[in-house]
């Protein structure tokens, strides 16, 4: 089985939408890290500091076949069309541990989805 690893930017106020419209496609759960950043839209200044908004790190392991579901999920459950709102990238998973206790329940999704 090959995975890989969506990583989504987000608004502390939209990681719980974001992370239940990705389950429903496909997903099978999350790792939500704190985080801050900024950005073209977010940067801003008081007293000539920069002021760095809060932001979740979603991290989502996925089965290769289930990513693109998953990300258009993200994609317009966080509303990323609009300015500011965040951003999600894929990176390939090389090897990957800690995951036996789910193989069944890949390997029934890609039975079902191919077979």
């Amino acid at each position: 089985m090959r995975f890989k690893l969506i990583l989504s930017s987000v608004k502390p106020d939209i990681t719980d939408t974001i992370v239940d419209a990705a389950k429903k496609a496909g997903a099978k759960g999350a790792t939500i890290l704190p985080g801050r950043g900024t950005g073209i839209h977010e940067a801003k200044t008081f007293f000539g500091l920069t002021l760095e908004a809060q932001t979740d790190i979603v991290l989502f392991v996925i089965e290769e076949h289930s990513v693109p579901k998953v990300l258009d999920a993200i994609k317009e459950s966080g509303k990323f069309h609009e300015p500011g709102t965040g951003i999600a990238f894929v990176v390939p998973i090389e090897q990957v541990i800690g995951l036996e206790s789910q193989l069944d329940a890949f390997r029934k999704e890609a039975r079902e989805k191919y077979f």
